[in-house]
C-alpha cells in the first residue's frame, strides 16, 4: 500500500484505530479544545473523513477550569457486540471515562466515570466470555498525585455500573525506560498481546510489545524491544510511539502512531505539533515487525475556504475550553461570522477564539474582519448597520499553542495591531488603517536552507494587512516559539479568528498550505 505520511496532518496526537467490517474508525486527543476527541472515517486507509467529534455538547467533559494540558487524553476507540466504545482521560477533571455509541458519527453518551481505575491511556479488551479489561497508565491527574507512575495497570471493569471489580494490578510495563502508557491489548492466534509507548513522548519515545496465554498476562517481552523508535536516527519523522495495530484490507498489518516533523539547522522544532502517521507491519515468529516510520506527503497541498453561508458551523473549528456556539455564530448576521468578545482576550483561558488545526508546514491564512468603525458607530457592509453593532469591536487573525504562546492581527476600524506573546514577553507593532473592512493575512513560511543562527529556527510567520491593494507586514516573527517543545502544551497550531472586544464580523475565511520545498 502507498500509505501517506502524515496520515492525518497538524495536531492530531494519540491516534487509536478500530476495524470494524471494511470501515475504519479513527480517534485522536483535543486536550482543552471542544468539540472534543474527532473521529475519522475510512474505507482505504488512505482517504480519511472527520464524521464527527464524541464530546459535542456541555457535560460530557469537565472542560470550562481545566488547565492548560489537562482535558481529553489519549482515548482509545473498539467495536465489541454492536456498540462503539471510547476510552479516554479526562486529565485534571472527571477522570477514567468510557463513551458509548451505536453508530460512530454519533451521538455519543455522556460519558461514563469508571471508578477504581485510575490512570490515562485506558484501553479496551474483551476475552472470549465477554469479561471486559481495562489496561492504563498508572498516572494518576486526578486526585494530584502526578508525580509517581504507577506502571502498567489492568482491572476487571463492568461498563454498565462503571466501576472496577478488582483492585489494579500490576502488568508487563517494558524494558526499563521512562512513562511506560498507551497500552493497547489484542488477541492474535494463540496470544494476547500488550503494546505501550515507553520512553517519554519527546525523541525518545518508542513501541514495545509483550506477549501471553492470558489477556491478564503474565506477559513475556520481545527481545527485539523497541519495535518501533526514531531516536538518535535522522529520520524526518521523530518522536514516534503510541501506536495501535489495525489489520489493512489487502489482508496485511499496519500501526497508526503519532509523530512530529521538526525543523531548523538542528531539527529542534515542530511546529505543528504531534500528528498522525502510519506504517506497514509483518509478522515473524509471533512477533510484529514494523517498518519505520517514512515521509510521504499527499502531492499537491490543500487549502480551506468558509463564507459562513450555512447555518452551522463546519466542524473543523474548534474553541477553547468552551462550545463555539457560546460566543460564534452564522445567524445574527446571514452569510457572516459573528465573534463576540466577553471581555476576554487571547491571553486568557476561554477567548473568543475560533480556530482550525494547521495541516502543514508553510500555510497562509486570511480573513476580511469588520469590527465597525470607532468614529461613526456602525459597519460598512453595503452601507448598512451590520453584525459588529457597537462599532467599538477589535479582533482578527491568531496563530495560539496556548494562553502564553500566540501571535495574532487585530483591527479596531481604524488601527491594526499586532501582537506577539511569548510567555511573560509580549511586544506590539500598530499603524493606521483605513475604516471599514479589512484584510488581514498571516503568512507561515518555510526557514531558508544552510547554517548559522538565522537557519535554526522551524519557519518565519508574517502578521499582514491589506492596505490599498498592498500586503503591509507589520511583523515578521521567529516561528520556533509557537512549537512544541517551546511551548510544551501537548497540543500544536491552531490558526483561526477571534474578538478581543465586542462584536467583530468576518465575511470569510481562507487558509491554503503545502509541504516545504
Amino acid at each position: 500500500m502507498n500509505l501517506p505520511n502524515p496520515l492525518i496532518p497538524g495536531f492530531n496526537p494519540d491516534p487509536s484505530i478500530v476495524k470494524v467490517g471494511g470501515d475504519y474508525y479513527l480517534a485522536t486527543s483535543t486536550f482543552e479544545y471542544l468539540p472534543g476527541i474527532p473521529v475519522y472515517h475510512s474505507t482505504d486507509l488512505v482517504d480519511w473523513t472527520r464524521i464527527g467529534h464524541v464530546v459535542d455538547r456541555e457535560g460530557q467533559l469537565d472542560s470550562r477550569e481545566v488547565p492548560t494540558l489537562g482535558g481529553a487524553w489519549a482515548p482509545t476507540i473498539r467495536f465489541h457486540n454492536g456498540l462503539f466504545y471510547v476510552a479516554v482521560t479526562d486529565a485534571m477533571a472527571r477522570g477514567t471515562l468510557v463513551f458509548t455509541a451505536t453508530d460512530p458519527t454519533g451521538p455519543w453518551s455522556d460519558g461514563l466515570v469508571i471508578e477504581g481505575a485510575i490512570g490515562i491511556d485506558q484501553d479496551l479488551a474483551w476475552d472470549e466470555d465477554g469479561t471486559a479489561y481495562m489496561t492504563y497508565s498508572g498516572l494518576d491527574t486526578v486526585t494530584g498525585n502526578i508525580n509517581e507512575h504507577g506502571g502498567i495497570l489492568q482491572v476487571r471493569v463492568d461498563l454498565e455500573a462503571g466501576k472496577a471489580l478488582e483492585e489494579p494490578r500490576s502488568v508487563w510495563s517494558g524494558t526499563g525506560l521512562m512513562f511506560p502508557e498507551a497500552p493497547h491489548l489484542y488477541r492474535r492466534g494463540d496470544y494476547w498481546y500488550l503494546m505501550i509507548a515507553e520512553g517519554g513522548t519527546e525523541r525518545g519515545h518508542s513501541v514495545s510489545i509483550a506477549r501471553g496465554t492470558s489477556p491478564a498476562g503474565p506477559f513475556e517481552g520481545n527481545p527485539a524491544n523497541p519495535i518501533l523508535s526514531a531516536r538518535s536516527t535522522d529520520r524526518p519523522i521523530q518522536n514516534t510511539g503510541h501506536g495501535d495495530l489495525v489489520e489493512t484490507p489487502d489482508g496485511g498489518w499496519a500501526m497508526v502512531l503519532l509523530g512530529m516533523r521538526p525543523k531548523g539547522m538542528t531539527r529542534a522544532f515542530s511546529a505543528l505539533g504531534r500528528e498522525t502517521f502510519i506504517t506497514p507491519v509483518t509478522w515473524e515468529d509471533g512477533w510484529p515487525v514494523v517498518e519505520p516510520v517514512r515521509l510521504n506527503p499527499r502531492p499537491g497541498g490543500g487549502g480551506f475556504e468558509d463564507d459562513f453561508a450555512d447555518a452551522e458551523l463546519d466542524g473543523g473549528w474548534i474553541a477553547v475550553r468552551r462550545f463555539p456556539g457560546a460566543f460564534a455564530s452564522t445567524e445574527k448576521d446571514p452569510g457572516r461570522l459573528t465573534l463576540t468578545s466577553d471581555g476576554t482576550s487571547l491571553d486568557d483561558a476561554r477567548p473568543a477564539f475560533l480556530g482550525r488545526r494547521q495541516r502543514y508546514q508553510v500555510e497562509t491564512i486570511s480573513a476580511l474582519v469588520d469590527a465597525g468603525s470607532s468614529e461613526s458607530g456602525t459597519g460598512t457592509r453595503t452601507g448598512t448597520r451590520t453584525g459588529t453593532e457597537s462599532g467599538n469591536g477589535a479582533g482578527g487573525l491568531a496563530v495560539r499553542y496556548d494562553e502564553t504562546h500566540h501571535y495574532s492581527i487585530e483591527t479596531n476600524g481604524t488601527t491594526v495591531t499586532a501582537r506577539a506573546r511569548i510567555s511573560s514577553i509580549e511586544q506590539s507593532w500598530t499603524r493606521a488603517a483605513p475604516a471599514g473592512p479589512l484584510e488581514l493575512r498571516i503568512e507561515t513560511r518555510q526557514p531558508e536552507g544552510g547554517a548559522g543562527l538565522s537557519h535554526l529556527s522551524s519557519d518565519t510567520i508574517a502578521l499582514q494587512a491589506v492596505i490599498n491593494g498592498e500586503a503591509v507586514t507589520l511583523a515578521e516573527l521567529d516561528g520556533r516559539y509557537l512549537s512544541a517543545e517551546t511551548a510544551a502544551s501537548f497540543t500544536g497550531r491552531v490558526s483561526g479568528v477571534f474578538a478581543s472586544r465586542g462584536t467583530v464580523a468576518f465575511d470569510w475565511f481562507r487558509s491554503s498550505g503545502r509541504e516545504p520545498s
